[in-house]
């Protein structure tokens, strides 16, 4: 079988059962409502036809790109028979669903009854909003369902050849490469080196940066509105527990899965020791935190005494035990007396400055802010640090860290509690926001979100959690209408991610060893004259 019909092949099967799915599930029909609204039509009714032609062919066209891969030779020929078979491979599936689901629903069968999701307007919307009999029992004209399955092909064909002429001619096109070789050797010459590596080493334009960050940072949560500031005050949370378990996951290599524990015992220290009800304790709110931060470390501290020995598997399985137990207490009628059990604890206290309250969305933007740039700047300077490379070596091959003199046990149990005192930052700043905190807000779906956003946004990585946090919380609550999609999102994510960029978003380098340039630099002896060295 040669190349082009084998990659049209698997391209083309990819590309079909993507549309299926998002079709049998309705979310066809959402992400054409959403497109609807982007572009400002009337989405009360009948979707338009325009915004199912634009979802399918964006999917068409990647996998039109995903089949013209560069091979040996790249030739026109090969990048557009890839592309002709994928649109082919792809429409004759998408004919033969069609004409499947049409001759069911002329029959008069409700598919919802099997479907719940497959609703006749879906049916409907996916043979291009073309006429039907019986829109509630959906019975399709047989010249109908031909119609929208030729339409199908049609659209499958012309969307991959486009996307493989694409690809071959401006992705991999002789033209741009000679236009980036005549760009490149302008650059040098005019520069004497690479203009753009120039410019973003300068340490003005670090500081330009720096300077203009700053002051975004200062302005958005004055201009963004209260929904806004609640989402981004959401994803500022999650970057701070991300930040945490990047360290025990991403630099010490320590899988643990019940990381909600620390920002329950955060969260829990924070609330009884502020809130009237139930040991009326009234602390204020710093010294308040301090203590949450500190219980934090100490539960991490005490739960790796015992188990730091485990790896792997049985490591994540204690942990999420812990996690599980820890909520399990919170909640349980034993402990009702001390942390009110499953009614929570309310009216936590807020933060004061000089006396003024926190009491607005803008103040609690600005502290989640200042918050997050503390914990990054401190990540930085640890992860750059003899104890960042101890932990990295141990991520990479403990025995070997261990054979090199490398204290594992104490360097595992440092990342596990500072990893912790994140968390317990971060549930305190989130009992304090909320003014309310209890057992529901500690399920171990928070770690798993934890977990997810420093694998999308890449381990190790600052940057990547901050991308990942706002990937994973920040774009589902701006689009509120995927919610009941989530869960399939994060799947899909995870998987394109491990296909596509296995390292993440944004992937953390390893740390560069500099070398020492002192004035006493003793010179190395060469044994090049043996008679000298010994004369010597």
């Amino acid at each position: 079988m040669s190349t082009p019909i084998k990659n049209g092949l698997r391209s083309g099967a990819i590309s079909s059962i993507i549309v299926i799915f998002i079709t049998i599930i309705n979310f066809l029909q959402v992400i054409s409502g959403m497109l609807g609204k982007l572009l400002g039509s009337d989405t009360t009714g009948m979707i338009p036809i325009i915004n199912l032609i634009i979802i399918l062919f964006i999917i068409g066209f990647f996998s039109g790109l995903s089949s013209a891969k560069e091979r040996e030779p790249d030739t026109w020929r090969a990048a557009l028979l890839s592309g002709l078979y994928t649109g082919l491979f792809a429409g004759v599936i998408l004919f033969v669903f069609s004409l499947v689901i049409g001759a069911v629903a002329a029959k008069g069968i409700d598919l919802r009854s099997y479907l719940s999701f497959f609703a006749p307007q879906t049916i409907q919307q996916y043979m291009f909003n073309l006429e039907v009999i019986d829109l509630e029992l959906a019975a399709l004209v047989p010249g109908v369902v031909l119609t929208g399955a030729v339409y199908h092909l049609a659209l499958q064909v012309a969307a991959t050849v486009i996307g493989s002429i694409f690809v071959r001619g401006f992705v991999r096109g002789e033209w741009r490469k000679n236009l980036m070789i005549s760009l490149s050797q302008s650059t040098m010459v005019t520069t004497g080196g690479s203009g753009l590596k120039q410019f973003l080493n300068n340490r003005y334009t670090k500081y330009g940066f720096f300077i203009i960050l700053f002051v975004l940072l200062i302005v958005l949560p004055r201009v963004w509105g209260s929904y806004w500031n609640y989402i981004m005050g959401t994803v500022g949370i999650y970057v701070l527990l991300g930040l945490g378990l990047n360290i025990i996951v991403g630099l010490s290599g320590q899988l643990v899965l019940g990381y909600v524990a620390f920002f329950a015992i955060g969260a829990y220290s924070f609330a009884l020791l502020t809130a009237p009800v139930p040991h009326n304790l009234l602390w204020n709110f710093w010294p308040a935190v301090g203590a949450a931060i500190f219980l934090a470390a100490v539960a991490g501290l005490l739960l790796g005494l015992p188990i730091l020995n485990l790896r792997g598997d049985y490591l994540a399985i204690v942990t999420l035990g812990f996690g599980e137990i820890i909520r399990n207490l919170i909640r349980s009628d034993l402990l009702t007396p001390l942390t009110l059990g499953p009614r929570g604890v309310r009216e936590i206290a807020q933060p004061t400055l000089f006396g003024n309250p926190f009491s607005s969305d803008i103040d609690f933007m600005y502290l989640i802010i200042v918050a997050v740039l503390i914990l990054i700047y401190i990540t930085y300077r640890i992860q750059n640090s003899r104890t960042g490379r101890a932990w990295l070596s141990i991520k990479d091959d403990e025995t070997v860290a261990r054979a090199s003199g490398v204290n594992v046990y104490k360097y595992k149990l440092l990342a596990l509690s500072l990893g912790a005192a994140f968390a317990g930052l971060g549930g305190a700043i989130f009992a304090s926001r909320n003014l309310f905190t209890g057992p529901e807000d500690h399920i171990l779906m928070v770690s798993i979100n934890v977990l997810c956003l420093i694998i999308v946004g890449g381990m190790g990585s600052i940057p990547g959690v901050i991308l990942g946090a706002f990937a994973l919380k920040g774009i589902p609550e701006m689009l509120r209408d995927f919610e009941i999609y989530r869960m399939l999102a994060f799947g899909a994510l995870l998987v394109v991610m491990m296909i596509v960029r296995p390292e993440g978003l944004w992937p953390t380098g390893r740390p560069k060893l500099e070398k020492y340039k002192g004035e006493d630099e003793p010179e190395l002896q060469t044994l090049d004259n043996p008679s000298e060295s010994e004369g010597a």
